[in-house]
């Protein structure tokens, strides 16, 4: 595996547990990297105060108290080498044959991924990912998340879920414990969520991410482009019916305005 850094991989039983995965292929490694590889990058992560200087931060109903540095001149040497790693041809040969998607390519820019922290009373709703980067042409196929936390708590949530394509079922609930890797396939049934964080303060959930995509369209792709779309938990009524209706109308709102503002401009 990629500068020793990805611990081996049997490829034939990561390609069988990936076809028969449910609600859609995915998979879970514990202790996915080199062990003291591992700490270093733990080590290097930003406390969330010097995160949140730097990268994106986020307080919507439906993504709150997390923050995300995509900017990869503002990582630390371990975690440059993750990603680098996580981007390296021979992985990226390897996740395309195990999940049947060739000629995967890694996201120079890390739109949306990079270094990822929750704090306390965070949490991240169900949802489907965008599929599309227009401008590059991109469709978005894989998701890998890589926690880094020790001694997380089971109370402390901020699992990641799987869920059935009617938001209905959770097939898989991973704890975000240390050296965990979880990837999965990105699709329009594809729905995954965070549980809420409710970890201590002075504590956060760390993670990594980055996404991969192809120049070629997935089979069945109608040529429909979206972003983000979120969905209601089943025991959450009061937000799929008001809270979650009243943002988005908000953002049509505001996007409304702002095509009205360069128009007058125009």
């Amino acid at each position: 595996m990629p500068m020793n850094v990805i611990k081996s991989i049997d490829r034939e039983d990561l390609k069988r547990r990936v076809q028969a995965a449910t609600p859609f292929p995915n998979f879970c490694i514990d202790g996915f990297l080199d062990d003291d590889f591992a700490r270093q990058v733990l080590e290097a992560f930003p406390s969330y105060e010097e995160a949140m200087a730097v990268g994106r931060s986020f307080s919507a109903v439906n993504e709150r108290g997390k923050v995300q540095v995509t900017d990869a001149s503002k990582f630390a040497g371990p975690i440059a080498e993750l990603n680098h790693a996580l981007a390296a041809p021979e992985f990226l040969e390897m996740l395309g044959d195990v999940f049947e998607i060739p000629d995967l390519m890694a996201d120079d820019l890390l739109v949306g991924g990079g270094i990822h922290q929750t704090g306390p009373r965070g949490h991240l709703d169900v949802h489907v990912d965008f599929n599309y980067i227009p401008d590059r042409k991109l469709h978005r196929r894989l998701n890998i998340l890589i926690y880094f936390n020790e001694d997380w708590q089971p109370e402390w949530g901020g699992n990641i879920e799987l869920w059935d394509p009617e938001v209905k079922v959770c097939h898989h609930s991973f704890a975000p414990v240390f050296n965990r890797c979880v990837v999965f396939e990105t699709s329009e049934i594809s729905f995954h969520g965070v549980s809420a964080v409710k970890c201590p303060e002075g504590r956060s959930r760390k993670s990594f991410a980055a996404y991969y995509y192809t120049s070629e369209a997935p089979a069945g792709w109608d040529g429909s482009q979206h972003t983000t779309i979120f969905r209601a938990r089943p025991a959450e009524v009061l937000k799929g019916r008001v809270l979650m209706p009243l943002e988005n109308a908000g953002r049509r709102f505001v996007g409304a305005l702002r095509g009205l503002k360069q128009t007058i401009k125009g």
